[in-house]
């Protein structure tokens, strides 16, 4: 009879390094918990308490005046410099109301670009796309994050925000926009702990009827008190400045 040498195996892969095995169907719900614990880990390293959520268009182009959204880079990133100015002489210094957005360009550059000339951090929150989105240059390095998953990025937007602004955008920011009024709405977040701007009312006007909303029934008109609108850099920090202290 053939006797039989016994193999010598390798040690195998530890299966949170097996990235075949991460990557695969099984592997998925490892990835949902890895986007969710990660982030949480960096921004306590960070110290990062609470944030200011800006929304808004990524097609708003700095440097076409001809374009319609063009205004509005510039005063998002007026309003993230003036918001940033503030936090950093706030106790404890720069973390709180850290300016964070999701990432790519547009308005979400621009106000990373505001609270970079203020001299402070803040955080880019990025989606991976068939169409890459590239993080922006402002956004400080220890805080780019990239998502695969859409509600986990939505989750860590919101997460840690004190205030949401959502600025002109087009369905990314609709989509967020009226996600976060329906918590809001519904008291699955409270109102004492939130406060949601929807910045530029020549746009908002326009793009989305409120008042027929509530006209059709499908809304109250205490529903409308969830938001304020506002119009200048200005208004909308004074309003932030004003409330936020107070807020729980």
């Amino acid at each position: 009879m053939k006797k039989t040498e016994p193999k010598k195996l390798e040690l195998p892969e530890s299966p949170y390094r097996d990235l075949e095995f991460l990557e695969s169907l099984e592997g998925r719900t490892l990835r949902i918990l890895s986007e969710y614990v990660w982030p949480m880990a960096r921004l306590e390293k960070l110290k990062v308490e609470s944030t200011v959520l800006f929304l808004g268009s990524a097609k708003a182009n700095p440097a076409s005046s001809d374009s319609i959204l063009h205004k509005y880079y510039w005063e998002a990133e007026e309003l993230a410099f003036l918001i940033t100015k503030w936090g950093m002489n706030l106790k404890p210094r720069g973390r709180r109301y850290v300016v964070c957005t999701g990432g790519g360009p547009g308005i979400m550059e621009a106000a990373n670009r505001g609270a970079t000339r203020a001299g402070g951090k803040s955080i880019g929150m990025n989606i991976s796309l068939p169409q890459p989105q590239l993080p922006n240059p402002y956004i400080t390095p220890e805080l780019n994050f990239t998502f695969h998953y859409f509600f986990m990025r939505k989750f860590w937007l919101m997460y840690k925000a004190k205030a949401v602004i959502a600025f002109p955008g087009g369905f990314g920011t609709l989509d967020e926009f009226f996600e976060i009024v329906t918590l809001l709405q519904t008291g699955k977040v409270s109102r004492k702990e939130v406060i949601l701007i929807l910045y530029g009312p020549d746009y908002w006007k326009k793009v989305i009827d409120f008042q027929a909303l509530v006209n059709y029934h499908a809304i109250t008109q205490e529903d409308l008190n969830v938001f304020t609108v506002c119009s200048s850099p200005e208004e909308a920090f004074h309003l932030l400045k004003k409330t936020l202290p107070k807020m729980t």
